[in-house]
């Protein structure tokens, strides 16, 4: 059997003007990098202004379990589909960080014979747009410390710096460190630390701006420190936009690459979804719509993340109204909710696929408040037997919900015919019962009653505590004027708990607040909760170990 890299090797790749010409994007509408992947220019949005939008078509997931359910890789093979049968459809994915690539995740171009190609340059430099958001956001913690080595006309409180570095990298001893010693030539020593780059809020910002101007606007609005008087410090006070701006220009245009169909994919921005809103570009993602009849999209980890992020964060900024949600899920990760070993879960288990079908049906009555139609997408293997498929459909199907089961590893957008067919007809009955996208929450309530309905509502918890810590930093976020702002909630992607040891459908817990951050640039506030880290650390046997380059520049071992 071939590994996804040996898959992605046997490509036959059109070259980039080739794709783009599917989509009419004319050669001087692109700026091509090398001859399989290329930006695009900013020229394509005034002249696509006032085409009408196509359809939108979310793809998440069940909780995530070490089995893996293969989301980026069904929402490769759903494009790819619904393509086949005739149906002009664009894919908007989110590019990869480099920490899950050389950690334990992996990269972010689908699997199988549902890729995104070339997979090497994705999954690794791509075009630079994360080097770029790495140097935007270091250029401005390098310019706050140079004010304070300076004489601090600004009066910041060195202790009240809330904007760290960002490499994008799993590295753990970053986290917290001490900066500025070996005398004063070298600047004011104080604490400080490093999130992965794609936790920045500055990658938040790029995914959310509409233009540059945009842009440099939210650069503007970052909150970044405090003064000695307990004033907030932003970064347009120090200067920095107009630099950072220059920086992340050519960032802030979408990629464009293909998948092993040949269909046209953008690729753009990174955020994580469990510390981070989970979500690719909405610049990408309406150009997708401008250019095709259907964009198929994905968001981070579960719904209760992802998912949940995309609708009441994305969607509300972007003014987007999705038209069909895609969940999937593998009866591997049923099973495993329901408390089978991952090492156990090839062999036919009903009683725990009957218990653990409960985080299923929690996700698509969650996907239901938003008021989109939902089908399940079972990722099928080999180990699957026709009792639990059958009891899959049975259950999906007393819910009133279409299954399908996808097979688009093993055979491309062939294996995802019959979900693409189920996800057109879905989309025209409910075009035609003019169904309603509603956010969850209304932003104008306070910070933590937004908290608590998505607590209640999706998580399914009886409610949340908060530590002094959250209180007071929700307290100063509501005081300085951000208290109608969206809730962007860091929680494990394991569960729909903030316990990642708590399985299926958790009861009788509550969600433990521990700290809140404003981003003001992105505009929304972060909750944390557990113990989320903004900075991931590598496994104690990274994928790094079994990565190579020959003297010929093949790379191996890259999944």
């Amino acid at each position: 059997m071939l590994t996804d890299i040996e898959i992605a090797h046997n490509a036959k790749m059109l070259k980039i003007t080739e794709v783009a010409a599917k989509l009419g994007i004319t050669e001087d509408e692109i700026e091509p990098y090398g001859h399989y992947k290329a930006k695009l220019s900013e020229s394509l949005y005034s002249k696509l202004a006032f085409r009408e939008d196509g359809k939108l078509i979310l793809v998440t997931a069940v909780n995530p379990t070490p089995a893996g359910e293969g989301k980026t890789t069904t929402s490769v093979g759903l494009a790819d589909a619904m393509n086949r049968i005739g149906k002009k459809t664009v894919l908007a994915l989110r590019e990869p960080s480099l920490g899950p690539v050389f950690g334990i995740k992996g990269g972010a171009a689908g699997g199988g014979y549902a890729q995104v190609v070339p997979m090497e340059d994705i999954n690794l430099h791509f075009t630079g747009d994360m080097h770029a958001l790495t140097s935007a956001n270091n250029l401005l913690c390098a310019m706050i410390d140079n004010h304070i080595q300076q004489g601090n006309e600004l009066k910041i409180d060195q202790r009240r710096i809330l904007i760290k570095r960002a490499l994008d990298m799993n590295d753990r001893a970053l986290r917290n460190t001490v900066i500025g010693l070996g005398g004063k030539a070298n600047g004011v020593p104080r604490e400080d630390g490093f999130n992965i780059t794609v936790a920045s809020e500055l990658m938040a910002i790029l995914c959310l701006s509409t233009d540059l101007a945009d842009l440099k606007e939210r650069i503007g609005n970052m909150l970044v420190a405090y003064n000695l008087s307990g004033e907030p410090v932003y970064a347009r006070d120090l200067g920095a936009c107009g630099a950072m701006t220059a920086l992340l220009k050519d960032a802030l245009k979408p990629n464009l690459v293909q998948t092993l169909e040949n269909n046209p994919a953008f690729i753009h921005g990174g955020p994580f979804a469990n510390i981070a809103h989970g979500c690719n570009s909405i610049r990408a993602t309406k150009l997708a719509l401008k250019l095709g009849d259907y964009c198929v999209t994905e968001a981070g980890f579960g719904s209760d993340l992802g998912a949940e992020k995309f609708f009441d964060i994305k969607c509300r900024f972007g003014g987007l109204t999705p038209s069909c949600v895609v969940l999937v899920a593998t009866i591997r990760a049923l099973k495993y909710n329901g408390g089978v070993r991952k090492d156990a879960l090839a062999e036919e288990n009903m009683w725990a696929l009957e218990k653990g079908i409960a985080n299923l049906q929690t996700h698509i009555e969650n996907m239901h408040k938003y008021h989109v139609p939902v089908i399940v997408a079972i990722n099928r293997f080999g180990t699957d037997t026709d009792n639990e498929i059958n009891f899959v459909e049975k259950f999906c199907a007393d819910m009133g919900v279409d299954v399908s089961m996808c097979e688009v590893y093993a055979k491309g957008g062939e294996g995802g015919r019959d979900l693409a067919e189920k996800v057109v007809e879905t989309i025209r009955l409910c075009a035609d019962n003019d169904t309603k996208f509603k956010p969850l929450y209304n932003v104008e309530s306070s910070i933590k009653d937004k908290v608590k309905t998505i607590a209640q509502e999706i998580y399914r918890a009886d409610g949340v505590i908060y530590t002094p810590e959250a209180e007071k930093a929700i307290k100063e976020i509501e005081g300085i004027g951000y208290r109608d702002l969206p809730v962007c909630i860091a929680k494990t992607q394991y569960s729909l708990s903030d316990n990642p040891s708590l399985l299926g459908k958790p009861k009788n817990f509550n969600i433990t607040v521990r700290d809140a951050k404003l981003s003001a640039g992105a505009g929304f506030v972060v909750i944390y909760t557990g113990n989320i880290l903004t900075m991931p650390g590598l496994p104690k046997v990274p994928a790094a170990l079994s990565i190579d380059c020959d003297e010929n520049g093949n790379i191996t071992g890259l999944f």
